[in-house]
């Protein structure tokens, strides 16, 4: 019993032993397949952190869609697999770091926006640099196409960026962004693009993009440009900014559709165009030089021309272009004006002498003058008929002319306001700065500066006539058709008789002081020994002034100035006898009156011409005859009146007849007066 007792114990004993030795290796093996779970879980979370690693790794080497792809694998693979599984011993490592995928896209977008930023900042340093490389290669297409027009005129209408001449520079290959000034790479765009997309967050990276090129057109505009110096704030600089900006605008247009649209591109346009027209409007107060102007219109037309080739609408700077364009006119025609009227005001309004043939063919070449003699039958020195005046203002006219004209040269698309606009300045030129200075000067008391005055107005109205040929033929297509008739042409035709009329007036008035200078004895004792010296002196002044003072006059109007100064001087010397205060006139006055008649009808026998200049004399040689007939009563008959004094006068005639026949009967005369001497008469008229 004992012996079994014993054995039960031991037995019990090693069953112990060996149920804790069980229990020993089954703890043991929980261990070890606790490590094994650990380890591979260790294994998992280490995979999940590599990943994490490699794709911040990608964001500091800058390989951000790598970085972003390596973000979504990670997702993919181990992030959201373990996060199903809550009961997953990486499920804590995974939620935390599931968590954090936003902060690393965010990092990621932040970094490339910070490169973003950087060629944005790069390309507007650019953009000036990028603008003369445009600018310049849009010279070369101007010089390529001035060529072809050189080789064929028929090229001469198709203009810069015409079908016509796109065509022929296609040959030409030129990458305004990709050359040996300036290089654009659009890669960090692309990127930023590319990355934006596929954090589906396109739409906020286009309207942040569309923010910052906005804010980068407001800091490309200046506040202010001068146009009167040639530095980095002049009207060049301004251009080339804009149409570096504007370049790059429409090239990224053209490579990335998705995110800028043509509406945002034409809007940043139409507000850079605006601006600048505001500050060149400004800036245009300061300009008073024409030349200054149009090396701004020069420019400009560069600038139209390169962005029109970009495809953008130029329709406002074109506009812009007439405002410059009166511009220019108002300071050619201030200028001109106060060339006009120095010439006008400083001449010395004496016939132009010319002292040899080179002098002459310059004149010939300047004005619209047209001689009767060939050059070579002329002798030098000589004189040509217009005072200097008419050549130098002939000069003015040609280079008013060509300055308007240079304003259209280039890219200007409005010829016809130019047409009409230098036909209306070069009228008011004319008219108010040439012709009413002359008109004024009439007023003179000079006959010989008077004469000069009317010569000058008849050639001014010549070479109007050949401007309004001229105006017609170098006016564009565009302009309407017609014929051009320049006012000025009738103002010179017109005051042409305001010239003559004053020469008439002038002659006249002389010839009244010289008749007021006779002194008849109505009533003296003998007849006269010779001829009255007021006589003489008429006489010789008609004969001078023909000779020398009107001798360039146009024949008839000389003829004009005869007829009319002969027909005045008769007319005065028959108004002497019919004077109130004659009341007697004895046969002895009437021979002296007589004598005087017959000294100026032989003078007036003596010219070119007398036939028709005699008939003014006609009433006055009638009423000597008459008062020296024996039979008065001639007179009251109506049939012989007629026939032997048709021209005298039906009332003077009984006045004159009654005075003499109360001289006759009453001899009672009064002392005679003695005659003005002549050497005195001649000196206070300038005669010899």
């Amino acid at each position: 019993m004992a012996e079994i007792l014993d054995l039960n114990q031991s037995i019990q004993a090693s069953t112990e032993k060996l149920a804790e030795q069980k229990r020993s290796l089954v703890d043991t093996r929980s261990v070890r397949q606790n490590i094994t779970d650990v380890s591979d879980s260790l294994k998992e979370s280490l995979k999940i952190l590599h990943a994490v690693n490699h794709a911040h790794e990608l964001i500091r080497k800058k390989s951000f869609y790598a970085a972003l792809k390596s973000l979504e694998d990670l997702q993919n693979e181990y992030l959201i697999p373990t996060i199903q599984n809550k009961y997953a011993t990486q499920y804590r490592l995974a939620d935390i770091i599931q968590r954090s995928i936003p902060d690393s896209q965010k990092a990621i977008s932040e970094a490339v926006m910070k490169d973003l930023n950087a060629w944005l900042l790069t390309i507007r340093e650019t953009s000036q640099l990028l603008g003369e490389v445009a600018f310049f290669h849009t010279e070369q297409r101007r010089e390529r196409q001035r060529k072809r027009v050189e080789a064929d005129d028929y090229l001469r209408r198709f203009k810069l960026n015409s079908a016509i001449e796109l065509v022929f520079d296609e040959s030409t290959e030129y990458d305004i962004l990709e050359n040996d000034e300036v290089a654009v790479d659009f890669t960090p765009l692309f990127e930023a693009l590319h990355i934006h997309a596929a954090l589906n967050q396109s739409e906020k990276f286009r309207l942040e993009y569309a923010a910052t090129r906005r804010q980068q057109k407001d800091l490309l505009m200046p506040t202010s440009i001068n146009l009167l110096e040639d530095d980095e704030s002049s009207l060049s600089s301004l251009l080339e900014d804009i149409a570096g900006f504007a370049i790059l605008e429409k090239s990224t247009l053209r490579r990335a559709p998705q995110l800028r649209s043509a509406t945002d591109v034409d809007e940043l346009w139409d507000s850079m165009c605006q601006t600048a027209i505001a500050l060149i409007t400004t800036a245009l107060n300061e300009v008073s030089n024409a030349e200054l102007l149009l090396k701004i219109k020069v420019v400009l037309a560069l600038f139209i021309q390169t962005m029109e080739g970009w495809g953008y609408s130029v329709a406002m700077l074109n506009s812009f272009q007439l405002t410059l364009f009166h511009k220019y006119a108002e300071l050619l025609k201030r200028r001109f004006s106060d060339d006009f009227q120095e010439i006008v005001s400083t001449d010395d309004y004496m016939p132009m002498q010319i002292n040899n043939r080179d002098e002459y063919d310059k004149v010939l070449n300047v004005t619209w003058y047209n001689s009767d003699k060939a050059p070579e039958e002329l002798s030098f020195p000589c004189v040509l008929p217009f005072s200097q005046m008419y050549p130098l203002c002939c000069i003015d006219i040609r280079n008013f002319l060509n300055q308007f004209y240079f304003f259209s040269d280039d890219n200007f698309q409005h010829p016809s306001v130019i047409d009409d606009t230098l036909r209306k300045s070069l009228d008011e030129l004319l008219t108010d700065k040439v012709c009413t200075t002359l008109v004024e000067r009439l007023n003179t008391q000079y006959l010989g500066q008077i004469v000069q005055i009317l010569i000058n107005l008849e050639h001014f109205e010549t070479a109007c006539q050949e401007l309004e040929q001229l105006l017609v033929r170098a006016r564009s297509s565009t302009t309407a058709g017609g014929p051009i008739t320049l006012r000025a042409t009738e103002q010179f035709r017109s005051n042409k008789k305001t010239a003559e009329k004053r020469i008439f007036e002038l002659v006249n008035s002389k010839i009244d002081e010289l008749v007021l200078e006779a002194e008849y004895d109505w009533m003296a004792s003998s007849p006269p020994a010779a001829t009255s010296s007021y006589m003489q002196i008429l006489t010789q002044y008609l004969s001078d002034i023909m000779t020398s003072t009107l001798l360039g006059l146009p024949r008839e109007i000389k003829e004009l100035v005869y007829f009319d100064a002969l027909s005045h001087a008769a007319n005065k010397i028959l108004a002497l006898p019919l004077s109130p205060e004659v009341k007697k006139i004895h046969p002895n006055g009437v021979a002296a009156l007589a004598k005087d008649v017959q000294h100026l009808t032989e003078f007036v026998s003596s010219l070119e011409n007398s036939f028709m200049l005699q008939q003014n004399l006609d009433e006055l040689q009638q009423t000597v005859e008459l008062l020296q007939s024996d039979n008065h009563d001639e007179f009251y008959d109506v049939s012989t009146r007629n026939k032997k004094y048709g021209r005298v006068d039906a009332m003077n005639g009984p006045v004159l007849l009654e005075k003499l026949t109360q001289a006759g009967e009453n001899p009672a005369r009064s002392a005679p007066a003695t005659l003005p001497n002549f050497s005195n008469i001649s000196s206070r008229f300038g005669l010899r």
